[in-house]
């Protein structure tokens, strides 16, 4: 059995083709990854960091089943400069369009020191820009970056750290690990 640690950049697709597109996008079959692994839950092409591969039916269901409630830390960069107050509603559970949220674990942290994305994000001189660790048991579409535009504070950059005991520590952007 085989099971990946794979560092998603920003703008890659979490899939190994993309027929429907009338413009070809990347995708994750540009990166040699093992043959007949597959993405255990997905990230947004706009979002970056770890995603996990494997060719275990059973590891890949755990990882994206809300029902086993595997941790994934996500590092959110917002717009704005939220308060603990402000991320009270996180940690308590917020009612999204499709329904109420699990509560989820939010702090404010220090910028990370992180790869440099491309395309750079778009800061604004005059709006300050925040960095916020949070971890959610669910996995819902859009999710993290749905819960920052409830709490009013939009999300800039969308890295996700760690899925259940695995992160991203010393894997660089667009490489990947067997584990």
């Amino acid at each position: 059995m085989v099971t990946i640690l794979f560092n998603k950049p920003f703008g890659v697709l979490s899939q190994f083709t993309d027929v429907k597109s009338p413009t070809q996008r990347p995708t994750l079959s540009g990166f040699d990854l093992p043959k007949n692994v597959y993405a255990a839950g997905r990230l947004d092409r706009d979002s970056e960091g770890l995603l996990v591969l494997t060719d275990n039916g059973k590891l890949q269901a755990r990882l994206s089943s809300p029902k086993f409630k595997t941790p994934k830390t996500y590092l959110v960069q917002v717009e704005g400069a939220p308060t603990e107050a402000d991320l009270h509603p996180m940690r308590t559970g917020l009612t999204l369009k499709d329904g109420p949220t699990l509560p989820a674990k939010a702090r404010l942290i220090a910028a990370p020191d992180l790869w440099l994305r491309d395309p750079p994000v778009r800061v604004r001189k005059t709006v300050p820009d925040t960095w916020i660790e949070i971890t959610i048991t669910e996995g819902r579409n859009r999710q993290v970056r749905r819960m920052c535009a409830a709490i009013g504070f939009p999300c800039l950059r969308l890295v996700r750290w760690s899925v259940g005991g695995w992160t991203l520590d010393g894997i660089g952007q667009g490489k990947w690990q067997a584990v």
